[in-house]
């Protein structure tokens, strides 16, 4: 007799790593069931999931490789600077060993895709009420174009995979991915990653918008003065590499374990440079003080770290510490992408 799907389930299960998990979100479900029978719910709780299968189907083969996040406007021109810009971004990220995520349309995101090539795109396209096709250089690149059915499961997938952000002059859609972005990275709802606004040279779309940021949000005590710290911007393709690079020259990553913050590093700092980091940045600490240590990261790599209980509204305060970790004079890491140097075999002392 065939087995019901359940049946098949139960099987699979059985020594899963994240059975605990999967049973939650099945009984999740099953809660709903019993409240809802209606068709819109139930066609959103199924459509959502299906976008998750099919993203972590896609990036699966690619999650060894850092990735460029490019917004801006589908009206931009080809014979507009713009465009020009982001084709140009996009081949210099390629070059420095990143992958480059559009949202598959026209305009910034077209020139982005074509500059990068099929090889090196990933499209994460959203289906709309008006027909919309993905652009002709990521539209032919098999298993690197998505079609997500909502905005914010596409949005989840952007902020997920990115290890930078560049954003390009836009509209309301942009700033929708600005915002986004920036409120997911100020509540610590993302991991740290460096978001450059990039406009060709004398074009004033980001200085001037930052202009009133300082005057209307900072000055008015609606955002911190040190919230200015998560923005960069740059006028050349190879200005916004370089900052997206530095964030990484010594910074690795960062990931929570309980409840400490761990920022995962390319090279242990001396004695004296962790004095000081507690001494410029005590603020920024919950309770306690930063320490150094060893942790293993995403790929089993065992890596320098350090480690504090992280005040989790100086978020502000965190990018500054990661600026300062990339100024100290450490030897340079020897690729961005970090191959894998030395495996964790056991866990590391606290």
């Amino acid at each position: 007799m065939e087995q019901s799907p359940l049946q098949a389930l139960e099987e699979q299960l059985q020594d899963h790593p994240q059975r605990r998990s999967i049973e939650r979100s099945i009984v999740a479900l099953l809660e709903i069931s019993r409240n809802s029978h209606d068709i819109d719910e139930w066609r959103l709780v199924s459509g959502a999931l299906a976008d998750m299968r099919d993203g972590f189907h896609v990036f699966a083969p690619h999650r060894h490789a850092r990735k460029v996040a490019v917004f801006g406007s589908a009206r931009t021109q080809p014979d507009q600077s713009s465009y020009a810009l982001a084709q140009e971004l996009a081949k210099e990220a390629v070059l420095r060993g990143f992958q480059v995520m559009t949202g598959a349309g026209g305009g910034i995101m077209e020139a982005a895709n074509a500059g990068a090539g099929c090889e090196k795109s990933i499209g994460l396209n959203v289906e709309l009420p008006f027909e919309q096709h993905a652009n002709r250089y990521v539209s032919g690149c098999e298993g690197r174009l998505l079609h997500f059915r909502y905005f914010f499961t596409r949005k989840l997938f952007f902020l997920r995979e990115s290890d930078a952000l560049v954003v390009l002059p836009g509209g309301f859609g942009t700033f929708d991915e600005l915002f986004e972005s920036l409120t997911l990275i100020q509540t610590g709802r993302t991991p740290p990653i460096p978001l450059v606004m990039l406009a060709p040279q004398g074009d004033v779309f980001w200085p001037s918008w930052l202009d009133e940021v300082q005057t209307e949000l900072v000055n008015r005590g609606l955002i911190s003065v040190e919230d200015t710290a998560l923005l960069k911007q740059a006028s050349t393709a190879a200005e916004a590499m370089d900052q997206i690079s530095r964030f990484y020259r010594v910074f690795h990553a960062c990931q929570f374990q309980e409840d400490q913050l761990e920022l995962l590093l390319h090279a242990p700092l001396l004695a004296e440079q962790v004095s000081l980091l507690n001494h410029d940045f005590d603020a920024l600490v919950d309770e306690g003080s930063i320490s150094q240590g060893e942790s293993c990261d995403s790929h089993g790599i065992l890596r320098p770290c350090l480690r504090f209980h992280l005040d989790r509204r100086r978020i502000g305060l965190l990018y500054q510490l990661i600026d300062r970790l990339n100024d100290l004079p450490l030897p340079l890491a020897p690729a961005i992408e970090q191959p894998a140097q030395r495996l964790c075999t056991a866990p590391p002392s606290p």
